[in-house]
């Protein structure tokens, strides 16, 4: 006879998927109240982002620390293939099409996981003394963290290649760098400034002009009209015009955050935010459980500050007090991109959580 290992249970975390479940299920009723198709889609989205969850959390992540490295140049390899095969939707070459199935991949998307994952390997095979890390070891890490942002940011993809330049040296601040390198940092930023505003797309200098001047744009205009209507309390289904009259553009991604506060008004705009709030101080608060373990400790870190970074950009994207980029509400927008990423996220965490105990992987243990 087997039976599941108890252990497992036991060290699962059990409040991730608590604080989860809420956010998506608000998500869904949002999206198949506007459009009963991308409700449908979404579902589909769910199962394979279970499934992922499932796949990486059976698979022995400790065992196969060293396939790290090659998964991670892997994606750096379709980042730069994207360059000479990608295909380009509204002015920017992000996705990859596979072929015989007319489905496209976006590698940015997928190398996120893989993004952290070297973190924690490097981190790991070469953890900061007292002091934090030193020039040498920073300029190593560095490395792997700028490359991919060159890449990305080429496509264009601003949005994305500063979420992960921001998760990346905001992890090695959690993990731990001398303080004289932050500090020469910072001037070196507000030296260069003006050299970097320049190497900006047009486009994405306009959406800093729009931003900076009094009027914003179109989109972010009907998203504080949106926002502004639900007042506190929220407005029904048919009284929701900014929305189901078409007023809010890409209402059920983008812009999702606006339509939630036009139906549940400022407290359910505030009990998302909660949520969110929540499991990042949880996330952060499993650093002190995993002292030492710096592989699962950059784990951690990294998909806190990854969820803080999307949800604090797209909100304040929504209400005006961003430039507005392409960066979704995690697993509360519409798509299957970013959600199927964080559950993959969320998968590998599970994994190094619920196994701590046992590096042999045994899931199940014989009864005789």
């Amino acid at each position: 006879m087997f039976q599941i290992d108890r252990r497992i249970l036991t060290h699962f975390d059990f409040l991730i998927p608590i604080l989860v479940l809420p956010i998506i299920t608000i998500s869904y009723f949002l999206i198949s109240e506007a459009s009963t198709m991308l409700g449908n889609k979404q579902i589909v989205y769910y199962i394979v982002g279970m499934g992922v969850f499932c796949l990486f959390f059976i698979t022995p992540i400790r065992k196969i620390e060293w396939l790290i490295p090659f998964l991670y140049w892997i994606t750096i390899g379709l980042l730069i293939s994207v360059d000479f095969f990608g295909i380009a939707k509204l002015g920017a070459r992000r996705w990859l099409d596979i072929p015989f199935v007319h489905f496209t991949i976006q590698p940015s998307e997928i190398f996120k996981p893989a993004f952290i994952l070297m973190l924690a390997y490097l981190i790991k095979q070469n953890p900061p003394d007292e002091n934090g890390y030193g020039w040498k070891d920073f300029f190593k890490l560095s490395f792997y963290i700028l490359l991919p942002f060159i890449l990305i940011a080429k496509e264009p993809d601003l949005g994305t290649a500063m979420v992960l330049l921001l998760l990346g040296y905001g992890t090695l601040f959690v993990i731990g760098v001398n303080k004289k390198i932050w500090i020469s940092l910072v001037i070196l930023v507000g030296i260069s400034g003006p050299f970097l505003y320049n190497s900006l797309h047009d486009y994405q200098k306009q959406r800093i002009a729009d931003f900076i001047s009094e009027k914003p744009s179109y989109h972010v205009k009907q998203s504080i009209i949106a926002i502004g209507s639900g007042g506190l309390n929220g407005k029904d289904k048919n009284e929701a015009t900014q929305t189901h009259y078409k007023f809010l553009p890409i209402a059920t991604s983008d812009f999702i955050f606006a339509y939630t506060v036009e139906r549940f008004g400022f407290w359910g705009a505030f009990g998302i935010i909660i949520l969110y709030a929540l499991l990042i101080i949880h996330l952060i608060t499993l650093n002190f459980k995993l002292k030492r373990d710096y592989f699962a400790q950059v784990i951690t870190s990294g998909i806190s500050l990854l969820i803080f970074f999307y949800m604090s950009i797209n909100i304040a994207m929504t209400i005006g007090l961003a430039p507005v980029v392409g960066v979704p509400l995690p697993f509360f927008s519409y798509g299957g991109s970013s959600f199927i990423t964080f559950f993959a996220l969320f998968g590998i965490l599970e994994n190094l959580l619920a196994f701590r105990f046992d590096p042999t992987y045994k899931f199940l243990k014989y009864l005789g």
